[in-house]
């Protein structure tokens, strides 16, 4: 028998209990699943569900553990863990987590490119009868091409928007143009109408849209940012926004969460704050990702959404 301990909180373990549950009896797993740190030896734990905030900081005590499952897809919370030695997986679900994604940025990107917020927000009954361009005439780049991003970009691609892809390493995905390391940066950037921050938060990626790269941007293009807050400099951003460099910021993420009432991204007319929804982890759908990667593990095979600890994701 193995022993699975669900080391996020109460709340959590309140979604996950009867999901998680039906996942690995539908794997056939001969197992027992504890919910709380405190209610078993640290020593009799093979794997370990887990959310960066969880009171279980300090791994060494769980010598049986075999790999540990996080919750969410990025790890910045635990991946630069001194104490974790064992394989750590991130959160890969595309029935829930990428398709809510998807959802979210086509939605914004739409939004943008048919310039819905002056027909919503009307005061004055202004008749403009101007149509947008069409998606072919919009170019939208994505500053990141892993899992979310090569999902977003196929999506963007059927509904005729060009797309440019950035990564860090060379990466080829089919109807994408795909540049990468600091010279692709910015030709990723200078086409691009709409662009969209899909990376995670490393050290290599913290404030990689600054005054430099914004600048780089065509005048009056849209940043969407469903990714991380650090990828964003805020004070050359919200500069960018009053030049009118930048046309409007939709952002999901922020450096501090909730974000601060008093923060300049509430109050700005051209910056649109939504709360950290842009992709949120489905416990029905989670719980099978979870649930098949231990059975596989527990036949051999290797791990699915293994996390590299040098990249940081």
């Amino acid at each position: 028998m193995i022993t699975v301990l669900f080391a996020a909180n109460a709340e959590r373990w309140a979604q996950y209990e009867a999901p998680l549950t039906a996942a690995l009896d539908a794997e056939g797993l001969d197992y027992r699943l504890i919910p709380d740190p405190s209610d078993i030896a640290p020593e009799a734990v093979d794997y370990m569900v887990y959310a960066p905030l969880s009171e279980v900081q300090d791994f060494t005590p769980y010598t049986r553990l075999k790999a540990v499952m996080n919750l969410w897809a990025g790890v910045e919370g635990v991946v630069q863990n001194p104490t974790l030695t064992v394989p750590l997986t991130r959160m890969v679900d595309d029935e829930g987590l990428t398709q809510g994604m998807v959802e979210w940025v086509t939605g914004h990107v739409l939004r943008h490119h048919l310039g819905m917020d002056a027909h919503i927000v009307n005061p004055e009954h202004v008749w403009d009868h101007s149509p947008p361009p069409l998606s072919k005439d919009r170019p939208v780049t994505i500053l990141g091409l892993g899992a979310l991003g090569q999902a977003c970009a196929a999506a963007l691609t059927r509904l005729g928007f060009p797309v440019t892809g950035w990564s860090r390493s060379p990466k080829s995905v089919e109807g994408v143009t795909c540049h990468h390391g600091p010279d692709g940066l910015d030709r990723a950037l200078e086409q691009a109408r709409i662009v969209v921050l899909l990376l995670p938060d490393t050290p290599a990626t913290r404030d990689i849209l600054d005054a430099r790269t914004l600048a780089r941007l065509p005048r009056g293009a849209v940043v969407i940012n469903p990714g991380r807050g650090p990828l964003i400099d805020d004070a050359a951003l919200l500069a960018a926004l009053d030049e009118g460099q930048v046309a409007h910021a939709t952002l999901d993420v922020f450096r501090t969460e909730p974000l601060p009432a008093d923060h300049p991204f509430w109050a700005h007319p051209r910056v649109t704050v939504t709360p950290h929804i842009a992709s949120e982890t489905r416990p029905d759908s989670a719980a099978r990702v979870i649930a098949a990667n231990i059975a596989r593990a527990e036949r051999g095979a290797p791990l699915h959404h293994l996390v590299d600890r040098d990249a940081g994701y």
